[in-house]
């Protein structure tokens, strides 16, 4: 019986670990000459502790020629710069991008922002607060479709 094993696991296809898809995307991603300032391993670093590592990895390893100029842009300046101003701590930041997102009807951003918004310490009493305050000043609309989104993200997180 111990040989069946041995053979059946022998004739299954190597398959990467997440470990390796990991390492194997910083690489691709992290090495482009565009990211090799120090505004950008400034903002990489806030990115990837808000939004995660795979996340992130993800993006700029899938940035061609045509996205690798917006990965920059948004690495260097949104995440490099601005969220890493002192005047507001990042569960501050995180709340207001939920109540701009929203108003903006960004659900994927929406999405991955309010995962981020758990991550960096607004709770679920928090985030229901914010999306009631956007439902009369973004509309009902607005807010529902925001309040779906946290659920699906609540329940995904939950999952986990």
């Amino acid at each position: 019986m111990a040989k069946a094993t041995t053979k059946a696991a022998a004739a299954k296809p190597a398959v990467k670990k997440p470990a390796a898809k990991k390492a194997a995307a910083q690489k691709e991603g992290a090495t482009r000459p565009e990211y090799a300032s120090e505004m950008f391993a400034k903002g990489l670093e806030m990115r990837r502790s808000v939004l995660g590592a795979a996340y992130v990895d993800g993006s700029l390893a899938r940035a061609d020629d045509f996205m690798v100029d917006f990965q920059k842009l948004v690495t260097e300046y949104c995440w490099g710069d601005v969220w890493t101003r002192p005047g507001l701590d990042r569960k501050h930041r995180s709340m207001l991008n939920i109540a701009m997102l929203t108003a903006l009807n960004r659900g994927n951003e929406l999405k991955l922002h309010l995962r981020g918004a758990l991550t960096n310490g607004v709770t679920r009493d928090e985030i229901k607060e914010i999306l009631l305050q956007t439902c009369i000043y973004c509309g009902i609309p607005a807010g529902l479709d925001a309040f779906k989104h946290a659920v699906e993200v609540f329940k995904e997180v939950d999952s986990q």
